[in-house]
């Protein structure tokens, strides 16, 4: 197993996390917050993608899937496109809408855009400087475990919330 081959198999598991915790639900249940301060699983999931969408288009040097592909205008949210939900403030959260079909279907195109450049990278690759903003440089294998850290915490979050749903 090489290293890519692990990365692969992360990106996977956040994959099939995201569409267990969908799955059934309707765009109501999707948009439903535990307090009003709290996140959505609709958030959740659409954070998660448009932060890998992000990072991995960086990285890869183009243009986002969910540019590139229309997903900013089948989401119809009210942010400007580069919006990843970054520091979203609970009224922001709340504008963040879709049916799972809509969620699964653009972390499906971001999920194989992800994984067709990550299986061609190598070792060399991987020890790439991405950001020096950051002491010490971010090299690209670091970016990759940091998106993977990150949708694992927010998939984890959603599927909380789909648990809490559930005692409804």
């Amino acid at each position: 197993m090489t290293s890519t081959d692990l990365l692969v198999d992360a990106f996977d598991r956040i994959r099939d996390t995201v569409a267990d915790v969908v799955d059934g639900l309707t765009p109501e249940q999707l948009a439903f917050r535990v307090q009003d301060s709290a996140n959505s699983i609709a958030w959740l999931v659409w954070h998660l993608t448009r932060v890998q969408d992000d990072h991995l288009a960086d990285a890869a040097d183009r243009e986002q899937v969910w540019t590139a592909d229309g997903w900013a205008g089948r989401f119809a949210l009210p942010f400007a496109a580069p919006s990843t939900g970054y520091g979203h403030r609970p009224a922001q959260v709340a504008k963040v809408t879709a049916t799972a079909d809509l969620l699964v279907g653009y972390h499906e195109a971001v999920h194989a855009r992800t994984v067709d450049y990550v299986r061609g990278l190598d070792n060399r690759s991987l020890a790439r400087i991405v950001d020096e903003s950051w002491q010490p440089p971010v090299t690209l294998g670091v970016r990759l475990i940091s998106v993977i850290a990150d949708d694992l915490q927010h998939v984890g979050q959603a599927a909380y919330v789909r648990g809490l749903l559930a005692r409804r």
